[in-house]
């Protein structure tokens, strides 16, 4: 298990990262989103044992990951952009993480050459930015760690690749029990393969939910209304938001679902329908209620 205990992380006098707690279960695939520079890549470059936190743990199994080379050995984090030497090739990265990882699985590389179509005796920094990420995660499946920390690893691959790199992670943790860990801004991704997520801005926790329940937390009814609305009679609704196209209301509302429909339901309304959400607007429902959404940006 990993537990991410009251951290904060200061760069100068940025604060990436403020007394910042949750806990990611072992073997689920966890989504880490929130908004631009919320601390995401710092949080998992802490995680990783890569920096270490200015107060506060990321411990595995009860153990901190910094400075842990027992420790590091269960981990593998590609970066958002991973850093490779100008001379570097697959074949070279091969020959030192199969010495550094007593878990490396020589099978599962050769089937993995087998589907990816890279060259493991070109030089890596020439290669484009997907084929990067491809020759990284080669490594990191082949490692079979039991955490990998993916940064923003669907960026500049095509949707094909995208769908096979799904495929991949969800083996490894059927698999191994694998824990696997990706910040990306890219929800509709994340949809598909994560079962938990955690939502973080300006360095703390929003939410931190299995997905389906996040998902029933915040529900999302369109309503048609033939008369004005008295004042106050959604007074008892927790509203995200609400939004008005003549007779038809769209709102974005939290709590239970039934208590909603019934007040809603009171009010008569000609039409109405409760529309399934997607990650993306649970992103935009939480965000907004802590203040950031466009109308704030804009002014």
């Amino acid at each position: 298990m990993l537990e991410i205990k009251n951290i904060t992380k200061k760069f100068g006098d940025v604060t990436a990262l403020e007394n910042l707690s949750f806990t990611v279960p072992e073997g689920s695939v966890f989504g880490l989103i929130g908004s631009n520079g919320s601390g995401k890549s710092t949080l998992l470059r802490i995680i990783s044992g890569v920096f270490e936190p200015d107060s506060g743990t990321a411990e595995i199994d009860g153990v901190s990951t910094y400075e842990n080379p027992d420790i590091k050995e269960k981990c593998f984090f590609i970066s958002d952009y991973p850093y490779y030497y100008n001379n570097s090739t697959l074949e070279s990265l091969v020959k030192f993480y199969s010495v550094l990882y007593p878990t490396w699985d020589e099978a599962k590389y050769q089937k993995l050459c087998s589907i990816f179509p890279i060259d493991t005796k070109s030089r890596i920094v020439n290669m484009s930015k997907g084929m990067q990420r491809q020759a990284a995660l080669m490594i990191a499946l082949s490692i079979c760690p039991k955490y990998i920390l993916l940064d923003e690893i669907f960026d500049g691959l095509d949707p094909v690749v995208r769908q096979l790199i799904k495929k991949l992670i969800m083996e490894l943790v059927a698999e191994n029990s694998t824990t696997v860990i990706i910040a990306s801004h890219n929800l509709r991704e994340l949809e598909d393969v994560c079962d938990h997520i955690g939502l973080i801005h300006k360095g703390g926790v929003v939410m931190e939910k299995d997905l389906d329940e996040a998902k029933l937390g915040i529900h999302r009814i369109q309503a048609v209304f033939d008369k004005e609305l008295g004042e106050g009679v959604f007074n008892d609704l927790d509203i995200v938001s609400v939004k008005k196209q003549g007779k038809m209301m769209l709102f974005t509302i939290k709590g239970d679902s039934q208590m909603i429909e019934d007040t809603i339901r009171a009010q008569k309304p000609v039409y109405m329908e409760m529309l399934p959400l997607t990650l993306e607007e649970v992103f935009i429902s939480e965000m907004e209620a802590v203040g950031y959404d466009i109308n704030n940006i804009l002014e």
